[in-house]
């Protein structure tokens, strides 16, 4: 954290605050550019601030989307209408960012810590406002900093692993709200899992089973990202544990998360329909308040100006032939381009999502389950997760489980990993599980490169090495911390 990305904090706090409630009244700014709260309705501003949720700045871009190994892209878009810094991140460059140049993730996170730690370090003196509406409050901060932090260790440290935790430089554990403090050093991985299980242990007692919105933290939001951090731990056992408390709550909720069905939504007069032929289907990819399948709601904007999603960036051949022929998943991809020209030998790119729900949801948290079912030998249970999930993807008849893979544990985790590339092809999860699934016994060590289609024909190839499963932070960040070293 450094002076320059605070200095930017009170400004964005201030632009969203007129959208993200309904009150006559602003929060103040001093003249160190910090927030001034002392009421509980303050703090509730604060914690309904659309930069908690919504990503959706202008010129921004969700770097996970294009280091997915499941895409590959047509090189005349994504050098026309991709950033240098999109290009770079998709040839899995070492320097994405220009000198004195910010990553956009990392100033948006690090604006999002500093509202969290107000509420917790702050909160609980708040002028009104009952202990219990407090100590909730602070539990939603909490959380919430928690699945911050979840993101940062997972783009800006390696991934975990256990016997090298405890030394792999993680990222600084911020805890203040103070804009004078600088200079920190980064603190390892083990200590910012643990510091994220803390977070959300502390947390559950006080968070309420119903949240008063899908983008605030209630029991079956914090179950659920405490369950895919001991997953990327690896210990499946734990998270399964939590996956199936994040069920349990979610179905007490008064507005539980629900799949949409694409036999229907896509069916005759279904809300999918029409399909545009250059926007796509009219599903949650086009509608950034649609919160149906959303456990907690993150949204980041990656269509328009930037080739995310739209422009650039297509389905490789091995990721295209997974899909069954009548997957209506398929529906939101399209085989021309943005000028409505056809691509290139028939590849396809996603076009229904100018929106992209990355936060918790409730297909993700199927899959999940299953992974760890199925890592803890519980076939059975994982084939009914995943059966829910495909039930609601294709049709019925071919929804089920191949014959040959349910009896075989390392199959169906293959399986699954497959329908987890099914489910978010070119939404940006590939990229956490690329990371998660590195050095698996069950998958080996080998990273895929990245394909660039060439106008005459041709492709360039561009690998990905072992350390660019992890992003350097940029010579901005650097420069203004003295105390921070690099990735390699």
């Amino acid at each position: 954290m450094n002076k320059y990305n605070y200095f930017l904090i009170a400004l964005t706090l201030i632009s969203w605050m007129s959208i993200s409630s309904c009150k006559d009244s602003f929060l103040e700014v001093d003249q160190k550019q910090r927030i001034v709260a002392s009421k509980l309705s303050d703090y509730e501003l604060l914690m309904n601030s659309r930069t908690l949720y919504d990503y959706l700045e202008e010129g921004g871009w969700q770097a996970t989307i294009l280091l997915g190994d499941e895409v590959a892209a047509e090189s005349d878009f994504l050098n026309a209408n991709g950033t240098i810094q999109t290009q770079r991140l998709f040839r899995y460059e070492a320097v994405v960012y220009d000198e004195g140049q910010d990553a956009y993730d990392l100033k948006h996170f690090q604006n999002n810590l500093y509202q969290c730690n107000k509420i917790i370090n702050e909160v609980m003196d708040a002028q009104d406002g009952t202990e219990q509406q407090k100590r909730t409050l602070l539990a939603e901060a909490r959380a919430s900093r928690a699945w911050i932090y979840l993101q940062l260790i997972n783009l800006y440290a390696k991934p975990y692993n256990e016997s090298t935790a405890s030394a792999d430089p993680g990222f600084p554990i911020i805890t203040t709200a103070d804009i004078s403090i600088r200079y920190f050093t980064r603190n390892t991985v083990q200590e910012v899992y643990d510091f994220i299980l803390d977070d959300l242990n502390s947390a559950l007692p006080d968070l309420t089973l119903n949240p008063k919105a899908a983008t605030r933290m209630g029991k079956a939001a914090a179950e659920a990202v405490l369950g895919k951090t001991y997953l990327y731990m690896k210990n499946f056992t734990e998270a399964l544990v939590h996956f199936n408390a994040a069920f349990t709550a979610n179905q007490q909720q008064n507005n539980p998360a629900k799949l949409y069905d694409y036999n229907i939504t896509f069916g005759p007069d279904g809300s999918f329909l029409p399909v545009d032929d250059y926007a796509g289907p009219n599903g949650i990819g086009n509608n950034s308040n649609d919160y149906t399948e959303s456990v907690l709601a993150r949204t980041h904007y990656v269509g328009g100006w930037q080739p995310i999603g739209n422009d650039g960036l297509v389905l490789k051949e091995e990721t295209l032939n997974i899909y069954g022929a009548n997957d209506y998943r398929l529906n939101f991809f399209t085989v021309n381009t943005t000028d409505l020209e056809p691509n290139p030998s028939g590849r396809v790119r996603r076009y229904s999502t100018t929106y992209n729900k990355f936060g918790v949801q409730l297909p993700d948290l199927y899959l999940m389950r299953a992974e760890c079912r199925a890592r803890n030998n519980d076939l059975a249970g994982a084939i009914t997760d995943l059966e829910i999930l495909r039930r609601n993807r294709m049709p019925a008849n071919e929804s089920t489980v191949p014959v040959n893979i349910k009896a075989n544990q390392s199959a169906l985790i293959h399986f699954i990993i497959d329908e987890r590339i099914r489910e978010f092809a070119a939404e940006g999860y590939r990229w956490f599980d690329m990371r998660r699934l590195y050095n698996d016994p069950l998958f080996g060590s080998t990273l895929a490169a990245h394909e660039e289609f060439n106008n005459d024909g041709t492709q360039t190839l561009y690998p990905l090495s072992e350390n660019r499963l992890t992003l350097r932070l940029p010579s901005l960040y650097i420069a203004a911390n003295p105390g921070i070293s690099n990735n390699p």
